[in-house]
């Protein structure tokens, strides 16, 4: 198990590249920007934990110097007191239900909101031999399923003593991911029973005891009980997650593409344009983010599979004046520091800093992950010649959690958290959590 000792002494060991800096840690010298953290800036460390022994993180949400972390394999999530960032401590863990994977959540003022779906060994339990990335999981599960499906909503006014006040059951694999920045509505990816994969289903918070479904949007060949038949093969085609801005959505469809919605009925979603870039691009549409203040979207798509082998993936930043027609402008630049295209390693994008409500949010600084290749911070004041600041690259775990065969010991960069004060919480799925700072 990594202590914070070992993990200091192995960024250490990471400095010793002949660079004018760590490599952990590059500035380029450009002039400051107009916003809350300087454009051109060094990542420092400042703590390592294991989450209380749990080192699989995936989604991280910092609410009143508490810290909730979903977990990747050990089903269920973290809570972490970081009233002082340098010393994060685990207060307690929530175990999910039996089967189920509680990897993503998010929080906004007293509520929390939980994804739950089937763990990955569950999901291969019904769909033997077929690949999480690659194919569709859904059908139906009437009968079959031995997991928790849907929403679990929590009161956090206690910031470390969630308590959960409703479960909002979705039939079907269960939820991957959501949106919610407070207000009415949360944006949710569930699998419903009849459809092949995650569809977007939009959830009333008006009364956070009772959650309620209101409406749902579907790439057509889906609907598989009502009739529809997919045109794709050998690809899955599911919603990662949705963010919105204003009334309208921005969607990522895993091989499906990039989705803008017209979310001004949330009964009826209307599809304003559909991009996909695979082909000839791998897919794995990821994470949609959008800059309304610039009429821009950055849309990055997950890197799979180990050695590059389906060629690289990218985030691409796209101009939406006519959000009828995306025109990508330009791709956030691939790590060139390593050669990280190794065997038994997961090279290239995986998550974006979201611009989340009582976190920092710039249109001009973007934060992202890169799997072996660790956090990458992006300054895109010239959207159409984007350039990277800042890296971290964190050692590799001393074991590996994940089920699936082939991994090689290596970092799993996840997701990150950026707060105001550009305090930076990074996960692992494997290798735990790192508490950065990012500064001038």
């Amino acid at each position: 198990m990594l202590s914070r000792r070992s993990c200091l002494a192995a960024l250490a060991g990471l400095a010793a590249p002949a660079l004018p800096r760590p490599l952990w840690a590059q500035a380029a010298a450009t002039p400051a920007a107009a916003s809350a953290l300087p454009m051109n800036g060094r990542l420092t460390h400042l703590a390592y934990s294991d989450q209380g022994g749990r080192p699989d993180g995936v989604q991280v949400m910092v609410s009143r110097k508490t810290l909730y972390v979903g977990h990747m394999f050990s089903n269920g999530f973290t809570v972490m007191d970081v009233a002082d960032p340098a010393k994060p401590s685990p207060i307690q863990f929530v175990a999910a239900p039996a089967n189920t994977r509680t990897h993503h959540l998010q929080t906004n003022g007293d509520l929390m909101l939980l994804a739950c779906g089937a763990d990955i060994p569950t999901i291969g339990k019904y769909n033997p031999g077929v690949s999480y990335y690659q194919q569709s999981f859904g059908g139906n599960m009437a009968g079959k399923a031995d997991f928790a499906a849907g929403l679990k909503i929590y009161d956090i006014s206690r910031p470390a003593a969630p308590r959960e006040i409703a479960f909002l059951n979705i039939p079907g694999i269960g939820v991957n991911r959501l949106w919610y920045a407070g207000g009415r509505y949360a944006y949710v990816s569930a699998h419903m029973d009849g459809f092949t994969d995650h569809i977007l289903v939009i959830v009333d918070m008006q009364e956070p005891a009772k959650p309620e479904i209101v409406g749902r949007w579907w790439i057509p060949g889906m609907w598989k009980e009502g009739g529809e038949t997919p045109s794709w093969s050998g690809k899955r085609v599911a919603l990662h997650h949705m963010i919105v801005a204003g009334d309208t959505g921005y969607a990522a469809w895993r091989d499906g593409g990039f989705t803008i919605l017209d979310l001004a009925d949330k009964t009826k979603p209307k599809l304003v344009s559909h991009v996909n870039t695979a082909p000839p691009y791998p897919g794995g549409t990821h994470t949609p983010l959008p800059l309304p203040g610039r009429k821009l979207a950055l849309v990055l798509d997950e890197s799979s599979g180990f050695a590059c082998a389906k060629g690289l993936s990218y985030t691409w930043i796209y101009d939406v004046r006519a959000p009828q027609n995306p025109v990508s402008i330009a791709t956030l630049p691939t790590p060139t520091d390593q050669q990280f295209c190794r065997t038994g390693e997961n090279f290239g994008p995986h998550n974006l800093h979201e611009n989340r409500p009582e976190t920092f949010q710039s249109e001009e600084l973007i934060f992202a992950t890169y799997h072996n290749a660790g956090l990458r911070v992006f300054d895109i004041r010239d959207a159409y010649a984007p350039r990277e600041v800042a890296r971290f690259v964190p050692p590799a775990p001393a074991r590996i959690l994940d089920p699936r065969p082939g991994n090689a010991l290596a970092p799993q960069s996840c997701d990150v958290n950026v707060q105001a004060d550009g305090i930076v919480y990074l996960s692992d799925w494997n290798a735990g959590l790192h508490v950065l700072r990012y500064e001038g």
